[in-house]
């Protein structure tokens, strides 16, 4: 596992809960790609409501129940490691939206005391 700060890439990738990839989740699929693939990390958010290509609003208010919810699956690490991985998401996902942005990653630590800190780039605390 990369123990990233400083500079780095983040791939936003938006699918709809119920997408699949060989019987498994597809957000499911990517995580453990990403993880196999030895980037620094990777996370899933479940939305509340949203719309897509097709135009249909899902929402997960009581009176419109949807099953097919938006999630987002975000990845982060650096610019070379990232870019080695998008073939990855050319092949799993079929429709969707894969968004890629710069950021800047603080990394927050526990000290010896038990309190916690910033590590920046360099591994100088802040």
């Amino acid at each position: 596992m990369t123990r990233l700060t400083g500079s780095a890439l983040r791939v936003t990738v938006f699918i709809g809960e119920n997408d699949t990839w060989h019987h498994r989740p597809l957000y499911s699929e990517i995580v453990h790609r990403a993880h196999a693939a030895g980037l620094a990390g990777a996370s899933v958010f479940r939305g509340v409501e949203g719309f897509g290509a097709n135009s249909l609003i899902h929402t997960s208010r009581l009176l419109s129940l949807s099953e097919d919810l938006p999630v987002a699956v975000v990845i982060v690490d650096t610019e070379d490691r990232v870019r080695a991985f998008l073939p990855q998401l050319d092949v799993l996902v079929a429709q969707g939206l894969v968004i890629i942005d710069d950021c800047e990653v603080i990394r927050y630590v526990a000290r010896a005391a038990g309190l916690g800190g910033a590590e920046v780039e360099g591994g100088k605390p802040s």
